[in-house]
C-alpha cells in the first residue's frame, strides 16, 4: 500500500462504508471484476487515493486513454483525495453511468471533480470511457464536511 497509515481493515476511501478488504481491495488485486458501474468508479476513486495508477489504466477503456498512462497520473502536484460523493448511477444493458463528485485538496484548496462518467462493459468487465465535467456543488456552512471529519463544513474544509 502506497499510504503508510492506511490498513486493509480501514475503512474504504471509496466512502461505501465497508472496510477496504471487503470492498474496493479485492478488486484492485485482480481478485473480484466490478459488477456494475458504480463499483467500478468507486474502486477507480480508492485507486486515485491510494496512487494505485496501474488500475487506473487497466480499468479505463483503451479507446479513451488518448495516451494517459501510469507516469502522468503520478505527476506533482498531487492533490489529497478526501471523499466521493455518488449523485446518482444507471445502468441499461452493458452501458451506464454515474455522477459524482471527488472531494480533493490541492495546494490547501478544496475543490471537487463534478463528473457524469460513461462506462462500457466488453467480455464481461466494466470499463471508464470517458465524463462530462460540470461545476463542482459546494457543501453549505452547516453540512458535515465532506472529509468526514464529522464537523460541519464550516468549522472544518471551509476555514
Amino acid at each position: 500500500m502506497t499510504n503508510n497509515k492506511f490498513s486493509a481493515d480501514s475503512l474504504c476511501p471509496c466512502c461505501s462504508g465497508a472496510n477496504y478488504q471487503d470492498c474496493c481491495q479485492p478488486l484492485h488485486q485482480q481478485k473480484q471484476i466490478a459488477q456494475t458501474p458504480e463499483q467500478l468508479m468507486r474502486s477507480r476513486f480508492c485507486a486515485f487515493f491510494l496512487k494505485e495508477y496501474r488500475y487506473l489504466i487497466e480499468t479505463h477503456h483503451s479507446d479513451h486513454l488518448d495516451g494517459l498512462n501510469e507516469q502522468a497520473l503520478a505527476q506533482d502536484p498531487l492533490p489529497q483525495w478526501l471523499s466521493l460523493d455518488i449523485i446518482s448511477s444507471e445502468q441499461d444493458g452493458d452501458t451506464g453511468q454515474v455522477c459524482f463528485q471527488a472531494w480533493y485538496k490541492l495546494e490547501n484548496e478544496l475543490d471537487a471533480i463534478h463528473e457524469t462518467s460513461d462506462f462500457i462493459k466488453q467480455d464481461g468487465r466494466w470499463f471508464y470511457t470517458q465524463g462530462e465535467q460540470k461545476t463542482p456543488i459546494l457543501p453549505k456552512r452547516n453540512d458535515k464536511c465532506v472529509c468526514h471529519s464529522g464537523k460541519k463544513f464550516k468549522q472544518c474544509c471551509a476555514k
